[in-house]
């Protein structure tokens, strides 16, 4: 049986500048203890910003501050603002079973209402998901199909069709090369009109 103690609330709201474009959605930060900043992909160990920064800086460390091993929480914020690029996860509320972010173990206690939030973002044409448990809470919150990892599927919100993407997951425990997840990401962000 947990104690409420260890039942852990969100420490990020949603960053969603205007407009919101495309909102990429996840399970759950890991650790504080792992953070490297006060902002989504904070682990130093966490390849989105330098698959970001190769992608639209031909430059994989554009995000990480000089002589130290942290991202630049400023330069991250500006570029989801200048790119309408909207970050958030699928859990408000977990318990972490064991001392990292695998989705394996967490538990989810609390999902945040992702529908209402996604139906608030009305110039959002695109959900870039990257974890196999904000698939599932999806899932079980919008109808359409599950697209296989690398692909979209198409969602009717509204008078909306959202472009809803698996993409790959930019931990170190998936093993693939920067290069190789950063040619992924770059032919997503073109289809979608993100350059």
């Amino acid at each position: 049986m947990h104690t409420w103690q260890s039942i852990e609330q969100h420490p990020l709201g949603f960053f969603l500048p205007e407009p919101t474009k495309l909102l990429l959605l996840g399970s759950f930060p890991p650790p504080q203890h792992r953070w490297s900043m006060h902002f989504y992909y904070p682990n130093f160990q966490n390849d989105m910003r330098r698959i970001l920064g190769q992608i639209f800086y031909r430059e994989k460390s554009f995000f990480v501050l000089p002589q130290k091993k942290a991202f630049d929480e400023m330069k991250a914020k500006t570029f989801c603002r200048e790119k309408g690029i909207g970050i958030g996860d699928t859990a408000q509320s977990i318990i972490r079973l064991q001392d990292n972010a695998s989705d394996e173990k967490l538990q989810v206690i609390q999902t945040f209402d992702i529908a209402n939030i996604i139906v608030s973002l009305q110039e959002c044409t695109t959900l870039v998901i990257t974890g196999k448990k904000a698939m599932e809470i999806l899932l079980s919150v919008l109808s359409f199909k599950e697209p296989k990892i690398w692909t979209f599927s198409p969602c009717n919100i509204g008078k909306r069709t959202l472009h809803i993407y698996r993409m790959p997951s930019t931990s170190r425990a998936y093993p693939k090369p920067i290069e190789e997840k950063a040619e992924v990401y770059k032919k997503m962000f073109r289809e979608v009109g993100i350059g």
